[in-house]
């Protein structure tokens, strides 16, 4: 039998292996928040290679806000925090309290599941993925402030299987206990349905804000959660400066 001509993976160039190891050692919580990284010269002597390598790897994951650099300190593992990739990334809880209003969370469903369809193409799941589906309002005083519809990957985030979420938010939980790196936000504006409108205690047909928003750490998705909002009473707020044209 003739030799069959197999391809064989390229190992990663240098610079991606320095960037997937520290970044590894971030997200895995070996290296927690405030700790120092090594500097520049000793990870030069650790991987034998350029000056230039190591600068580029670092740069990339301070790009990517897990990694600040402090003048004359050194580069050190960043806080986790609730923010960037377009929008703010809010506790609900601290937007209504923001308020003045008192704050009350209700969950209204918990399911472990094998995920759909149309599940596997959000998260980017293989067949048999298992994962949480979960329903909850936030209240605002008297009033329902959003209904939070989400789900969680059990492959990137398997903490979350022993977790009611029955007195606090999984939105809550994540920020405070999974490093994420990027997220993606779609916002668009809906009519509610009945049952969204029956939970909101809204007439069915009001407006609604709805935002969707995906998490991912390391190349895999962490969770996808679709937030509604009465329309009424929710607005979005960004701050911007104007750019200048190159030359």
């Amino acid at each position: 039998m003739d030799d069959i001509n197999v391809p064989v993976p390229r190992e990663p160039s240098l610079h991606r292996r320095i960037l997937e190891e520290v970044e590894g050692k971030i997200l895995s919580g070996e290296w927690p928040p405030g700790f120092r990284i090594p500097f520049e010269h000793e990870l030069t002597e650790h991987y034998g290679c350029s000056r230039m390598t190591v600068n580029k790897a670092i740069t990339e994951l301070v790009k990517r806000g897990l990694i600040e650099r402090r003048r004359k300190s050194g580069s050190f593992v960043t806080q986790p925090h609730a923010q960037s990739a377009v929008l703010e990334i809010h506790d609900i809880e601290a937007e209504v309290r923001s308020l003045g209003l008192p704050y009350r969370y209700e969950r209204l469903a918990r399911l472990e599941r094998a995920a759909k369809v149309g599940d596997r193409k959000l998260l980017d799941l293989p067949a048999g993925a298992k994962l949480i589906e979960l329903s909850a309002l936030h209240h605002a005083g008297a009033r329902p402030f959003c209904l939070e519809e989400r789900i969680i990957n059990l492959q990137a985030v398997p903490e979350a299987a022993g977790e009611a979420f029955d007195t606090a938010s999984a939105g809550q939980w994540l920020l405070g206990q999974v490093p994420w790196s990027a997220a993606e936000h779609r916002i668009r504006a809906v009519a509610a349905e009945q049952r969204v409108a029956d939970l909101l205690r809204i007439a069915p047909g009001a407006a609604c804000l709805v935002i969707e928003r995906r998490t991912w750490s390391g190349g895999s998705y962490l969770t996808h959660v679709h937030l509604t909002y009465p329309g009424e009473s929710h607005e979005l707020v960004a701050e911007f400066a104007p750019t200048h044209p190159k030359g």
